[in-house]
């Protein structure tokens, strides 16, 4: 099954219709499956008193608050059907992750869009949580900031969404359909869980690539990464590590003002990521080792046979001496060389003939 890619424009719209449409332009030109936004009402995502980030701090200046700084970087209800359809006109999916319960309900009802994204900072809001899976959606849940206790917790929030429970929302009632055999299916058909840190930009050191093993084996979920290094390697990496899907912000100009542009991708970096995982996963090929098709004819050209090393008359002894192992590999086997030696000669061989 191929890498799910996600061109994250997130906010780098910077508030502009016509820039939005145009990072739509450069998902399609980079081949990317999915361009993904962020959908949000700011006074219903963070208080007054909400202060920034220190990397928003410091692309964006310290002096307005985070609520300020969001204002400016909403995507209006309105745009989102106009950019809906322009997806739909140029072959890509549409995706925006809800950071209130208003936007996500706009998703769902008005937009109809095909899976959800909830991200690192909503992995203990339950409420939230329960409002995502009882749409029934197929669900991309970002896993940073998050212990393994933390994320299991996550899981039985929306085990329980999903069964549609009657019984009332609890922390017994979660670990219940968590633990139900029904509700373990319907995380491995709905559920694929990212991993990512959440540090703008990530060091390396602090990226580990591994917890993507930790994630599959403790939950038996389809795995995926977002990415939030600088470059390409890590994405390109994770892909080799298994990942089903592959989330990596990008940008029209790395050097516009906003919070997320340094750390993203400009245009063509972002088409040689794609063709990059591209080419990763064509290279991972099927888990089995067997000759290859295409290595037949190099089979017999590269390996080696039994061969005289000196002329052997009909009766003699094959002998270490008068035995070598030479190319091509169309005669008797090397592994036969213990069996051989010893052996009477049933023909007469001529220097460096196979035996």
């Amino acid at each position: 099954m191929s890498v799910f890619i996600i061109a994250e424009a997130g906010v780098n719209h910077n508030g502009d219709f016509n820039t939005a449409c145009q990072l739509i332009d450069a998902a399609v030109a980079a081949c990317a499956d999915a361009v993904k936004f962020q959908t949000f009402k700011a006074e219903n995502l963070v208080t007054q008193h909400a202060s920034k980030a220190a990397y928003q701090k410091v692309a964006t200046g310290a002096d307005e608050n985070q609520l300020a700084m969001l204002k400016r970087l909403e995507l209006k209800y309105e745009w989102h059907l106009q950019l809906v359809d322009y997806c739909q006109a140029k072959g890509i999916q549409f995706l925006s992750t809800a950071f209130d319960f208003e936007s996500l309900a706009f998703l769902v009802d008005d937009l109809n869009v095909e899976q959800l994204k909830i991200p690192s900072g909503e992995i203990t809001n339950g409420p939230f949580l329960l409002a995502h899976a009882v749409t029934g959606k197929r669900i991309i849940l970002s896993t940073g900031m998050a212990t393994l206790g933390e994320v299991e917790t996550a899981l039985g929030v929306l085990a329980f969404g999903y069964l549609a429970q009657t019984q009332a929302p609890s922390q017994y009632a979660f670990q219940q359909a968590y633990c139900s055999p029904a509700g373990q299916q319907a995380l491995k058909e709905k559920v694929t869980l990212l991993h990512c840190t959440s540090e703008y930009p990530t060091p390396l050191e602090n990226i580990h690539l591994r917890a993507m093993d930790v994630l599959q084996q403790a939950f038996g979920l389809k795995v995926g990464y977002s990415d939030h290094s600088v470059g390409l390697s890590v994405p390109i990496a994770a892909t080799a590590r298994g990942a089903s899907i592959i989330e990596k912000h990008f940008t029209l100009d790395r050097s516009l003002q906003g919070p997320d542009h340094k750390v993203s991708l400009e245009p063509d970096e972002l088409k040689t990521m794609v063709k990059s995982i591209r080419e990763v996963e064509q290279a991972l090929g099927l888990g089995f080792k067997c000759p290859q098709p295409i290595e037949f004819e190099n089979k017999t050209v590269v390996r080696k046979s039994l061969v005289a090393s000196t002329a052997i008359a009909k009766g003699d002894c094959f002998t270490a001496a008068n035995l070598a192992i030479k190319r091509p590999g169309t005669g008797k086997s090397p592994m036969e060389y213990w069996r051989v030696l010893g052996e009477k000669s049933t023909q007469a061989y001529a220097a460096d003939q196979l035996i």
